[in-house]
Parts: C-alpha cells; structure tokens; sequence
C-alpha cells in the first residue's frame, strides 16, 4: 500500500538495480533470560519487517527515539548482528550470518563514528596511532601521510598526531574520530549520534565538517539521530522509526515539513523553534535580555 506520497513505505521496488545497501523485510528478536521455569523466555521485538534501500552518494537519514531499533539496525548494516528474518545486502553480498572471513570487505567499505569520542578512543594511544589503526596490516599505504591527509581533513594541526585523546575538547575529540572512520576510505560512513555527546555551540561545526567530508570524499552517509532537526540539516532522505517499525520514508523537506505518520508529527512539533521558545517568555523576560 502507497503512503499519501505515493512511496512504498517497505522501500524501492526490489525487482530494480542493486542499490548499495539494501534491507528486506528485517526482523529481530532479542530472547531475554528466563524468569520462570514454567513460563517461555520473553522476547524483544526490535525491528519489526523493516525494508528500504540505501544507493550510492546518498546521505540517508534514520530518526528515532531511544529504544526505536536503531542501534540493532546500526549492528545490522555493520555485519555485527544478524536478523531473525529477512535480509541485509551490500554492494549485492550477504552481510547477516557470515562468518568474518567473509566480511572483511565490509569493515574497509563501511566505517562507524560513535555517540561518545572518548568512549571509543583509547585513552593510552597517541592521535597518530589511533587514526592509523584501521590500517594495519595494509603494506600499499603510507600510514604516516595519511596520517596527516586526514588531520587536515578534519581541522586538526599536524602537532595534534603526538597527543593524546584526553587532551582534546569533546568536539575535537570527535573530529579525531572522523579522521580514523575515513583511514581506509570507505564508501560509506554511519554517523551514530554524533553531536549528542557535544555542547551546542560545536554541534553546527561538526555537522558542516561531516556535510563536506561527504562531499570531498564522494561518500554514502548512514546518519542516526533522535533529532529530526538535525537529520534535516545534513541529509537528502529521512526514515523514521518507530518501535522496531518503519513508519515513514521520503524526501526530507517533505517528511520534515509535511510528515503524515502521527509519530513523525511528534516528532517535528517536538522541534524547538524560536516563535516557540519566546511564546514561553514575559516582555519583563525579554525587557531583562533573558
């Protein structure tokens, strides 16, 4: 059945070219511990028949609140996971239930950047060491030079290669992060949350950053958000999850401006807007520049 927009909420017509990334009809289900002995495991349900297609260049948007299904979806795409049903190509390989021996190709295609920098820099590792990590092991790259291709990229002086993580602002810290995800030149980067972690006043720069290092690097974005706003502001394409289902799929001005599932108009009247935050405010308020 067509949505209002005439978009196959389940995706693209699967009889169509390969996309790069393809997802069909996913569902997972997580068995937690039992409780009783008379009584069957519990079950979570965190994706639930999810389908859509990712093609190459595109900057796909994926919104949703905690606990929606997007990091199991994340793990999915990464070939971390596998579905209880359904299927997840890439570039038209099976990623779901290989064996890593079979995946290696993804971890060079398909890079992470996590919520939380310092959380996924090694505190004891130099800037030059951990942006060079994903390349171990390659005998055809100068690690050193791409080292310092990459520092550059993201806004980073050549001295910050001898540093440590700790001594780094959330922001920068982030940044380094891009610079390691970017190592092995994927073809896609899955940005997960990352802004969240960082003050409001770099958020925008991180954003930018992102929005040209796609551009530069000719790459397909997989970004995740809760933040619809945000989601609007770097990508060509939102879907929007909603309890382990795919509840919304289009453009983004259109799913931003003119959304038709009620959980995607939460979603957008939940977006802070400057009419909306000075309606809160006396003109005293206003008279004392608050």
């Amino acid at each position: 059945m067509l949505d209002p927009r005439g978009l196959d909420p389940r995706g693209p017509d699967p009889r169509g070219p390969d996309p790069l990334i393809r997802v069909r009809d996913v569902h997972r289900v997580h068995r937690r511990p039992r409780t009783s002995l008379l009584r069957p495991a519990p079950v979570v349900h965190a994706l639930r028949g999810v389908s859509f297609d990712v093609a190459a260049g595109q900057r796909f948007g994926l919104v949703g609140e905690s606990g929606s299904g997007k990091s199991t979806l994340i793990r999915l795409l990464a070939g971390l996971d596998s579905p209880t049903s359904g299927t997840v190509t890439f570039a038209g390989r099976d990623v779901g239930g290989q064996p890593e021996r079979k995946l290696r190709f993804l971890r060079d295609e398909l890079q992470v950047v996590f919520q939380d920098p310092m959380g996924s820099l090694d505190p004891r590792m130099r800037v030059r060491d951990i942006v060079a990590e994903p390349l171990a092991g390659k005998r055809d790259v100068d690690a050193p030079a791409r080292v310092r291709e990459l520092l550059d990229a993201v806004g980073l002086p050549p001295d910050a290669a001898q540093r440590y993580p700790h001594q780094f602002s959330g922001g920068q810290r982030q940044r380094i992060s891009i610079a390691r995800a970017l190592a092995p030149r994927p073809s896609v980067l899955v940005a997960d949350e990352p802004v969240s972690a960082l003050d409001v006043s770099v958020r925008a720069q991180i954003l930018n950053l992102l929005s040209d290092l796609v551009e530069s690097f000719a790459l397909t974005l997989v970004f995740v958000s809760h933040d619809l706003s945000v989601v609007r502001h770097v990508c060509d394409t939102i879907a929007v999850l909603h309890d382990g289902e795919l509840v919304e799929l289009g453009p983004a001005e259109q799913v931003a401006d003119s959304p038709e599932h009620p959980y995607t108009k939460r979603l957008v009247a939940a977006v802070p807007t400057i009419r909306g935050a000075l309606a809160g405010r006396t003109a005293a308020d206003l008279a004392r520049g608050r």
